[in-house]
């Protein structure tokens, strides 16, 4: 691996100074018992993220945020593991540290004033330091770390800035629970600034509300293995976290929680590393989270160790996997679309008995030709029964990509199912499809990232989840009536884009500007169907 150039800077007297008052630092940011205020906290981080803006190698928060994560990482995996350490004395036993000698937090950057600084300590960080990490190798958890690190880099070009920033990472305290769940929520507004930052590059932020209403329906339990293969910065993981933690009762439901519990796929580095990060500051110690693409093994492959008892996840949606990874799906089911492909891979790995929630754009509830196929299978073989219609605008305070409207299915998979051409209420699965509307509070015309959506907002929703009963938000579909095939028993439509049959005349009467925005809507179906039809023709013609 080439060597970094290093920027032979001499340090400023106001460097030399901030080196020298770190220690300060460190000891007026926690207060009387040893914990954080998040006042304290936020303070902090500002600090740190202001002394990286006069760095020349830093180009705005999507550098910035990864820098400072890597080194929040090993400040935060550093106290993890002095606490280990004096948990396995206490037990009489010996513990092996995960980062070598030298390596450690406490070996090169503890010592404000006798640590590295200036082109000594760009020097070690680039050339030694994660490359070491980059090895690591021989247990689960150094091979995890290394993949952590695998396309790390420090981007910073002053040692001296790169000293002050960890000096004050140097202050924060990872063995206070308090201190941990304070910086978690800080740490996730700086994920929120990087997905604005980020633009339409494709990945955006999950609204907290919608995540923690999913896994709150599908209502995981401590044993269960809960899958998010796409699971970006983590935000799944931990609210599952958070909802399985209020379960555990012995050291035995602890051990199952943290370490055969949750499981996470990412294929992009960035998010891979922030999501880590994430699980960590949530207090998830050995975070069993792979980079990898989940599309990566055939479908046909994925076996019964394979599978998973809950599935929670908002998978990419809006764009194309390559020739490669296609080719693990079977032809009949095979399409270029990410969010056609990870629906089989979710039906694919939920073992029996399993539950899954999960993010998808309304063009897959009407789609024919692949995705109808696919549907076919989900009601075939799976009990669908709720779709929570979303209104527009809910992922519009983090990006511009439009998603509108967006739907959340719950589907299970019960002990028998089919395997037969044609699907009827008496062989199918799903009997009946329960949908729910949800709406815009009073008075909102739509969310914004001063007023996004909350979570209270669900709450006659879940009133009504238990009763199930038909009202002028809720209404149950026949699955047969849904499904149309041609005399041959050839399969026509799986139309899952049900309206709401209370709202049917209120097209007539809508206001100008509303009903061309409805126009519009179809005529952007029309154009996904229309796109669909020319990438079935091209896979005929190079046939």
């Amino acid at each position: 691996m080439p060597k970094t150039k290093t920027v032979k800077a001499k340090p400023t007297k106001k460097a030399k100074k901030k080196v020298a008052a770190s220690p300060a630092i460190a000891a007026t940011v926690t207060n009387g018992n040893g914990a954080n205020s998040r006042s304290q906290l936020s303070s902090l981080i500002k600090s740190a993220r202001d002394i990286m803006r006069k760095d020349a190698g830093l180009n705005g928060d999507l550098d910035r945020l990864p820098q400072l994560s890597w080194i929040l990482f090993l400040k935060c995996f550093d106290d993890l593991e002095q606490r280990r350490e004096a948990e396995a004395e206490m037990a009489g036993e010996a513990y092996k540290m995960v980062i070598p000698k030298n390596f450690r937090w406490r070996d090169w950057a503890a010592d404000a004033d006798r640590g590295r600084t200036g082109p000594e300590l760009l020097e070690f960080v680039n050339n030694q330091l994660l490359p070491r990490l980059r090895d690591l190798s021989g247990t689960e958890e150094r091979q995890g770390l290394a993949a952590v690190f695998g396309e790390t880099y420090s981007r910073m070009l002053s040692g001296y800035l790169l000293r002050d920033v960890v000096n004050l990472i140097n202050g924060l305290n990872f063995n206070s629970s308090d201190d941990i769940f304070t910086l978690g929520h800080l740490y996730e507004s700086m994920l929120k600034e990087m997905r604005d930052a980020a633009g339409d590059s494709g990945e955006f932020y999950t609204p907290r509300p919608v995540v923690r209403l999913i896994v709150d329906r599908v209502a995981p339990k401590i044993g269960e293995r809960v899958l998010d293969p796409a699971c970006g910065t983590g935000g799944f993981l931990v609210e599952t976290y958070e909802y399985l933690r209020q379960q555990q009762q012995t050291a035995a439901d602890r051990k199952t929680l943290q370490t055969r519990t949750l499981f996470g796929v990412e294929k992009k580095p960035l998010p891979f590393l922030l999501g880590t990060m994430n699980l960590l500051l949530h207090g998830i110690e050995t975070p069993h989270v792979i980079r990898d693409n989940a599309l990566r093994k055939p479908l046909n492959e994925i076996g019964e160790k394979d599978r998973y008892d809950v599935i929670v996840t908002n998978p990419p949606f809006g764009g194309e996997e390559e020739a490669g990874i296609q080719l693990n799906f079977p032809e009949a089911t095979r399409a270029s679309e990410t969010a056609l492909l990870f629906m089989q891979f979710i039906m694919r790995s939920l073992k029996v008995g399993g539950r899954c929630g999960v993010v998808v754009p309304n063009g897959t509830l009407f789609g024919d030709g692949v995705s109808a196929r696919i549907k076919e299978q989900l009601l075939k073989n799976f009990n669908l029964h709720t779709i929570l219609r979303l209104p527009n605008g809910v992922f519009a305070p983090y990006t511009s990509i439009p998603t509108n409207p967006t739907n959340l299915l719950f589907f299970d998979r019960p002990s028998t199912s089919t395997s037969t051409s044609s699907v009827s209420a008496q062989d199918a699965a799903t009997v009946d499809i329960w949908f729910y509307e949800h709406v815009l509070p009073e008075g909102v015309k739509n969310y914004t990232k001063t007023r996004p959506m909350t979570f209270e907002e669900f709450a006659p929703l879940l009133v009504w989840w238990a009763a199930r009963e038909v009202n002028e938000r809720a209404w149950k579909v026949r699955a047969a009536d849904l499904i149309q095939y041609d005399a041959n028993g050839n399969l026509l439509s799986v139309n899952l884009d049900v309206k709401n049959p209370s709202r049917a005349a209120d097209l007539e009467h809508l206001p100008p500007a509303e009903l061309a925005e409805s126009i519009a809507t179809k005529e952007k179906h029309i154009a996904e169907i229309m796109n669909e039809i020319q990438d079935l023709l091209k896979v005929g013609n190079e046939i």
